[in-house]
């Protein structure tokens, strides 16, 4: 991907340094640029973390501090004279273990490069950072979780070149493959979804042990902020929150970008017309309407004053001329096959909101229906997905109010939905469920057997969501499929009318 993708910087490269004379920076090149590994001491990278209060740059926005000392506390080993971390008390430490520290290269989201931009051109400035964080830890155990075939290239190379001990392991493209505990349960081998129950990587992850789990442009920052000190580092940026941030513009423009910057700026330096509405944060980030865009700047403080957030630093704008509820619908009715199944907020609420939002799409719905479906279960499921789903929606149906009240009274805006926010490309094996009307008796036992995609109208007809087949419901629709008395239901490849696809 990183080929495609443009990538320039605001306000001075750090992240991005080398870039304008270089295609990728290997060892010898790395070394000319960001100059020699510096491996603080557990204490001293503590400190440097909580000064400049770096976070992780996935999407949460944790402290890096924090995850820091929570792994130092399960691994450390106590004794008389030892100095402690900030909060820590010796007689609360658990019995020592082994370290693992792991690099979420999974971008799982259409939107975002900026990772894999990192990956693949500056393999070593990711690298360092985990081995500064490992060094820390008194640990050699260093894991590289990445999506892309190039990205992984890339850094078993940087890896052989350095001689280090760490490994790559390859994760599954989908949208909930970057999720902590996704990217813990792939590196064991496991089902590579969410666990279902909340666990702290720092208390069990790898192998059961304690986890330092952090994305890559984390790493990245790291070894920044080793490189430069914390008075240097927090030279960009705001006050509050120093430092520079890696954004992708429209999913093909790559920026670094001094934290605090307004948007409008950005998008500027990309070229890119705010359009419609902004996303901010992807797709479990919130719609800017082009008022709020004027107000945004690009910080934590800066996007909740206008009910935004920077999250992963995806920003995709929508252009004129498409459909916005279309797309909000469409993006829904991937989000909702990409769920893992485990819970009733994937399994039936995001069903429930593609549902509602095609109503309103043509006028039979409201926006209450809409709110009540991404109400139900919020807060309930087993990950953090349906919950970023609704979020995603719910912002929505205020951007686009007016788009809404047309559709709402006319049943159209008189837009096409052209697609033009990016979705995978698909790979030929996508199913859909269909029916055969010809055949079809309304006997309704395919809305008995798969209510998540299919359910009853009045007359006791099915109604069948368009949206992808879950890898999570392929037997339960096969099943139906052999299952239907009339021989009506089919499975189709074809994708449904209005869901046209972008990379």
């Amino acid at each position: 991907m990183s080929g495609a993708v443009t990538v320039s910087n605001i306000g001075g490269a750090r992240l991005t340094l080398g870039f304008d004379r270089f295609d990728r920076l290997d060892l010898e090149r790395h070394k000319a640029v960001h100059g020699r590994l510096i491996t603080p001491a557990l204490p001293e990278l503590v400190e440097m973390a909580e000064r400049v209060d770096l976070r992780g740059r996935g999407g949460a926005g944790f402290p890096f501090a924090r995850k820091l000392m929570a792994v130092a506390a399960r691994i450390r080993h106590p004794s008389s004279d030892e100095v402690l971390l900030p909060g820590e008390r010796a007689d609360r430490r658990r019995p020592a273990a082994d370290a693992v520290v792991v690099v979420n290269g999974a971008e799982g989201e259409p939107g975002s490069a900026k990772d894999k931009v990192l990956l693949t051109r500056a393999p070593h400035l990711v690298l360092d950072g985990a081995s500064i964080a490992a060094s820390a830890l008194g640990t050699q155990r260093i894991v590289v979780a990445v999506e892309d075939d190039e990205a992984a290239r890339s850094v078993r190379a940087a890896i052989v070149e350095r001689r280090m001990p760490a490994r790559v392991v390859r994760l599954t493209e989908r949208f909930i493959s970057g999720q902590a505990g996704a990217v813990i349960r792939a590196i064991n081998g496991e089902q590579p979804i969410p666990p279902g129950q909340k666990v702290r990587a720092s208390d069990s992850g790898v192998d059961d042990c304690p986890t330092l789990l952090s994305n890559t442009e984390t790493f990245a920052q790291v070894a920044v902020l080793a490189s430069l000190g914390s008075d240097l580092y927090a030279f960009s940026g705001t006050d509050d929150e120093p430092g520079t941030t890696l954004l992708t513009i429209g999913g093909t423009h790559v920026v670094e970008a001094p934290i605090g910057i307004p948007l409008q700026a950005v998008l500027k330096e990309c070229d890119t017309p705010v359009g419609q509405g902004v996303l901010v944060g992807g797709y479990h980030g919130m719609w800017l309407d082009p008022a709020a865009v004027s107000r945004a700047t690009l910080s934590r403080k800066g996007m909740k004053a206008v009910d935004g957030t920077v999250g992963a630093g995806i920003i995709l704008p929508l252009t004129e001329g498409t459909c916005p509820l279309g797309e909000v619908t469409r993006i829904a009715s991937y989000l909702a096959a990409q769920s893992a199944g485990q819970c009733g907020p994937c399994r039936l609420g995001l069903p429930d909101v593609v549902r509602t939002l095609n109503a309103l799409c043509d006028g039979s719905g409201t926006v209450n229906d809409v709110r009540r479906a991404c109400g139900i279960g919020r807060g309930r499921g087993a990950c953090s997905h349906p919950d970023g789903t609704a979020r995603f929606v719910l912002s929505a149906l205020e951007a686009f109010a007016e788009d809404i009240r047309i559709h709402r009274y006319g049943g159209t805006c008189g837009q096409p939905v052209f697609g033009v926010l990016p979705l995978p490309v698909p790979t030929g094996s996508e199913g859909r469920v269909a029916i055969d009307w010809s055949r079809c008796d309304g006997h309704g036992l395919c809305a008995y057997l798969v209510p998540e995609l299919i359910q009853l109208d009045r007359y006791g007809f099915p109604v069948v969501l368009g949206s992808d087949i879950p890898v999570w419901m392929e037997r339960d629709v096969q099943k139906a499929v052999a299952m239907c008395p009339a021989l009506a239901l089919r499975v189709t490849t074809d994708p449904p009318k209005g869901a046209a696809r972008r990379s």
